[in-house]
């Protein structure tokens, strides 16, 4: 069982011989069943009869050259070829090929004519006893004849030698634009065993273009410079290859393809987009297109010298398509926002670099502040070592460029640090007597010094020890101080009762005498 294209060949004087092809396959059409080559042969020819009964030519092949001349104009011209043995060869087989081909070749002694006939949607089982039954389906439900749409035309012939019965059943179908998917296939019922059904088969079907679609090809969004690509394309079926490009209000008609190309566009070629058919120019499709852009520019660029406590103006301006996104970063860093460079400071000096984007576009600028100034001491100090037996001197400057050092005194450097225009220098000496320490910075700016007093360990040790003298001779004083308040105020208390006594004020000998060895005391 099979659902066929079958060719009913036609040789003049002999019988109907079929040659079995694929619906959507290619069709192969033979030549007088491959006998077409005689003595003298100059060249075989294809004709076929077109749908008014005129006949057309499809294509040429002359004996001496390897490649046929196609002389089709109609749907045929790139569907037909023709094969080493000259069948006539039809790709993409379809209803539509239901008609005659005539196969003509040529000769120095003669002319001779092959007619075949194409017939297409037959559905044959052969050599079944009682005969089968056929029955056309179309995606799986079945087809029944109304005599105008769908028109089945079945038959029988029996066997005269075996006795067995074959069955041909003929579809004809008129197809609508739904059934481009659609699936025919042909099922053949017998008592004797299962249903047996053909392979299905779709059908190209031919209607007129309904709907245009306008599609933009780029990548998103559109950029300034990005190349454009306006596709038409329309649903009818074999689609339409031809179509009028509407650019902004000038027609550009575009023939054998489908798409126009815009090169290097720019902001100006934002706007309205039409296509439309050749012949229908109601039958549109309308797209926008957006060209982004993005212009940015930065006050100041590039590398800026300023002195300390100056003002900074920094100055940007955009234009751009859509709402633009502002960031910076200082020397790599994030900022919340741009500092404010009323009043430099040597912390503003850096690297600053703005971002400015919108969606697929992104700007980059940035400038490099360097804030300079003399260098000035801020503090001059000095403090033992951890082992108590060296001395380390700090100079602490700020200044920019960086500031040198010099000290008026031999000893080890330390440590020296720079950051944010602050220069930190540290020296450790060991001195065997008293010294005045000077400490000198200096850039191409100025310079500055500032003194400290060192003490020898030995006078510094002397120092504080008269230092704990002193301390203890206060103390005792002091001390001594306290007692003769004290007594005094108990005299001036007991005194209170001599008064009315009639004692004298200066009291008794026995409390002058204590308030004499009291003083003493003190004195010592």
């Amino acid at each position: 069982l099979s659902a066929l294209l079958s060719s009913a060949v036609q040789p003049l004087g002999s019988c109907v011989e079929t040659v079995i092809g694929l619906y959507g396959e290619t069709i192969e059409v033979p030549c007088n069943n491959g006998n077409n080559k005689p003595d003298g042969l100059i060249f075989t020819k294809w004709k076929y009869v077109k749908d008014d009964g005129s006949p057309g030519d499809l294509l040429v092949k002359q004996a001496q050259k390897d490649e046929a001349t196609v002389s089709a104009t109609d749907g045929y011209k790139s569907r037909v070829s023709i094969a080493a043995n000259s069948s006539l060869l039809i790709t993409r087989g379809s209803l539509a090929d239901q008609r005659v081909f005539t196969c003509m070749v040529v000769s120095l002694t003669n002319l001779e004519e092959h007619s075949v006939e194409v017939k297409l949607g037959e559905c044959v089982v052969e050599n079944a006893n009682p005969p089968a039954d056929l029955i056309w389906m179309k995606n799986d439900q079945p087809l029944v004849d109304d005599g105008k749409m769908i028109i089945i035309t079945s038959a029988i012939t029996k066997d005269p030698v075996t006795g067995l019965s074959s069955t041909s059943s003929r579809l004809q179908y008129t197809a609508r634009k739904e059934d481009v998917e659609s699936q025919f296939t042909c099922t053949a019922k017998h008592e004797m065993g299962p249903d047996q059904v053909s392979e299905p088969e779709t059908f190209p079907i031919h209607y007129p273009t309904e709907k245009v679609s306008l599609q933009v090809i780029s990548q998103s969004p559109v950029r300034e410079g990005d190349d454009v690509t306006l596709k038409c394309q329309a649903d009818g079926n074999p689609p339409p290859t031809s179509f009028n490009f509407n650019i902004k209000g000038k027609k550009v008609m575009v023939t054998d393809k489908d798409v126009y190309t815009l090169t290097g566009v720019t902001r100006a070629d934002s706007g309205i987009y039409k296509c439309s058919l050749l012949d229908n120019d109601v039958m549109e499709s309308t797209q926008f297109v957006t060209v982004s852009f993005l212009d940015v520019s930065l006050t100041p660029t590039g590398k800026v010298l300023k002195k300390l406590g100056e003002n900074l103006m920094v100055s940007l301006e955009k234009n751009a398509s859509s709402e633009a996104k502002v960031t910076w970063t200082k020397d790599n860093r994030k900022l919340d926002k741009l500092p404010d460079f009323s009043k430099l400071t040597y912390s503003d000096a850096g690297l600053y670099v703005c971002d400015v984007s919108i969606e697929g576009i992104k700007r980059s600028l940035s400038f490099e502040l360097t804030v300079e100034g003399i260098p000035k001491i801020t503090s001059l100090t000095k403090h033992r070592s951890n082992d108590g037996k060296h001395k380390v001197l700090t100079c602490e400057a700020e200044g920019s460029p960086k500031p040198d050092v010099q000290w008026s005194v031999n000893g080890t450097n330390d440590e020296m640090s720079y950051v944010n225009g602050k220069a930190t220098y540290k020296l450790t000496v060991v001195p065997s007597k008293n010294l005045t320490v000077s400490c000198f910075v200096t850039n191409k700016l100025g310079e500055d010094t500032k003194e400290i007093s060192v003490f020898s360990q030995k006078n510094e040790d002397g120092a504080e020890q008269a230092k704990v003298i002193v301390g203890v001779v206060v103390g005792l004083l002091v001390a001594a101080a306290l007692v003769g308040l004290t007594y005094w105020l108990y005299i001036k208390k007991t005194r209170q009762g001599s008064w009315k006594t009639g004692e004298k004020e200066t009291g008794t000998s026995e409390e002058s005498k204590k308030l004499e060895e009291n003083n003493h005391k003190a004195d010592v």
